[in-house]
């Protein structure tokens, strides 16, 4: 059997975009992996990630590894896919000859059906091959992006927003929960526009509330609303379901007027605070994480105090930070210069990221003594290893449950109420209930 390896670079959305392509090449009789350090085999698929400047040259570094591979003999083809190939079709095989085929981000049909002779056979558009835990998926509901900010090149990539029918995603979730899945992380670009181009209006409360109602899906999450023109139909939806989690993932990127209005945000730093606070106002006990930037072209002291004011004081129970990097061909990379120096930048992040470890130990600080759901994913010699609705795999934080308080051993992909006993930064220490 032609053995094939599937190597996802990037987000989750590419994830799904690499289960797909999974589920085609099983069905076409090929024995499809998912690894990322495994270069042998008869084939190796690298699914690149092109959106910030570290994120391609790990694609890159990838591509490079893989074909190393091919040259030892350990593998026979190399081929590239996703958002890296998607944008620089044009000089990558120029540059990389070793590779022995380049596809887009939204060409994996033709990639598999060069792998193996039955790769289209599947019974719908959206089956894959879950790569995550049987319990949990990521749920894609469009692709492509409207907004333009000035800094991101995911338009350029995936071009304009196209959101998928309410009854296909309906449909995909409905299938995946028969098969066990209890936790959907729904996912895209810009949730918030979800709908307009089909419907002629926002409709994210609307799927959200049938999938709410789909037997067996205990937690549904929401991941990269967009804070301009937000959808606040679906804060009652939140509010009412108790599988829908209190979380919502909003990259928020600043909080001063200059810096969003140079970004192209399309919303102030007053309006971003009146948003915050009607969110939390409608969704008691939700847990925001956000994502900032530091070190946009003209950013000045200022404006970074500014920020640093507005983490204290809107608090996010989960918040990120990067520092701009000028990406080709955006208004940014065009318009501005990059004028804030390196290590200026690395110091804002710094003391951004110092700020929030402090108030992100106080959030869990004040959760000691509380009883919490917990999905269990893991254990290891001291403590079984789960998340709360409160945390998405991989990038919030963890519960740690003391096995020594459990009366009966923990089982992965299933829920149970522990009580916090201590906190750290980013961590809880709980026991059995």
């Amino acid at each position: 059997m032609k053995r094939v390896n599937v190597v996802t670079m990037g987000c989750s959305k590419n994830l799904v975009d690499s289960e797909k392509l999974l589920k085609r090449l099983s069905n076409g009789h090929i024995q499809a992996v998912h690894d990322a350090d495994d270069f042998t085999g008869d084939a190796i698929v690298i699914n690149t990630c092109g959106f910030i400047g570290d994120a391609k040259e790990e694609s890159i570094d990838m591509i490079l590894r893989a074909c190393e591979a091919k040259k030892e003999g350990a593998v026979d083809e190399v081929y590239v896919m996703g958002c890296l190939s998607e944008r620089y079709a044009a000089q990558l095989p120029a540059e990389i000859p070793e590779v022995d085929g380049w596809y887009g981000k939204f060409d994996f049909e033709s990639l598999a059906g060069r792998l193996c002779r039955d790769a289209s056979s599947v019974k719908h558009p959206w089956d894959r091959e879950l790569t995550t835990p049987q319990w949990t998926a990521y749920l894609k509901i469009a692709e492509g992006c409207n907004r333009f900010c000035a800094f991101c090149a995911i338009p350029l990539i995936t071009g304009r927003y196209k959101s998928r029918p309410i009854e296909e995603i309906v449909a995909e979730a409905t299938a995946f929960a028969g098969r066990g899945v209890k936790e959907f992380n729904v996912i895209a670009q810009d949730l918030s526009y979800y709908g307009k181009d089909l419907y002629g209006r926002m409709a994210i409360a609307d799927l959200v509330d049938a999938l709410a109602g789909i037997p067996g899906v205990e937690w549904i999450r929401l991941h990269y609303a967009y804070p301009a023109d937000f959808p606040y139909d679906l804060l009652p939806v939140m509010a009412r379901h108790a599988n829908v989690c209190k979380y919502i993932d909003i990259a928020l990127q600043h909080s001063s007027d200059s810096v969003l209005d140079r970004m192209r945000r399309h919303i102030d730093g007053e309006e971003t605070h009146r948003l915050l606070e009607r969110i939390r106002e409608e969704v008691p006990g939700i847990h925001i994480r956000t994502t900032l930037m530091v070190g946009f072209p003209g950013e000045t002291d200022e404006d970074f105090e500014n920020l640093m004011k507005f983490v204290a004081t809107e608090r996010f129970e989960r918040m990120g930070a990067f520092a701009y990097c000028e990406e080709d061909d955006t208004f940014a990379a065009e318009h501005y210069h990059d004028d804030v120096p390196e290590d200026v930048k690395q110091s804002r992040l710094e003391r951004l990221m110092e700020a929030q470890e402090a108030i992100a130990t106080e959030h869990n600080t004040k959760k000691i003594g509380k009883k919490l759901k917990v999905l269990i994913e893991s254990e290891n010699d001291e403590y079984y290893i789960g998340r709360t609705e409160f945390d998405s795999p991989e990038v919030d934080p963890e519960v740690l449950v003391v096995k020594q308080s459990c009366a009966a051993p923990m089982v992965a992909g299933s829920f149970y109420e522990v009580e916090v006993v201590d906190a750290l930064p980013f961590e809880l220490i709980a026991k059995a209930v």
